[in-house]
């Protein structure tokens, strides 16, 4: 990452890495199996939200999780 990058409050380069070497590392059943508990987990869901309103998802789950 050799250009200037802005990067979400609470990330960084180190941390982005980091999630990079995660993910790359897994093998395709250990990805598997963290979606399926991920969908599966009670409580959450997964849906899709355009990119320009991804921001103020995000601000609203904070505001969610701080209350």
């Amino acid at each position: 990452m050799s250009a200037q990058q802005q990067f979400p409050t609470g990330w960084n380069e180190a941390r982005i890495l980091d999630l990079i070497a995660h993910y790359d590392a897994q093998a395709e059943d250990e990805q598997a199996d963290e979606i399926e508990t991920a969908i599966g987990d009670n409580g959450v869901t997964m849906v899709a939200v355009p990119v320009e309103m991804a921001d103020e998802v995000r601000a609203l789950i904070t505001r969610r999780q701080s209350a």
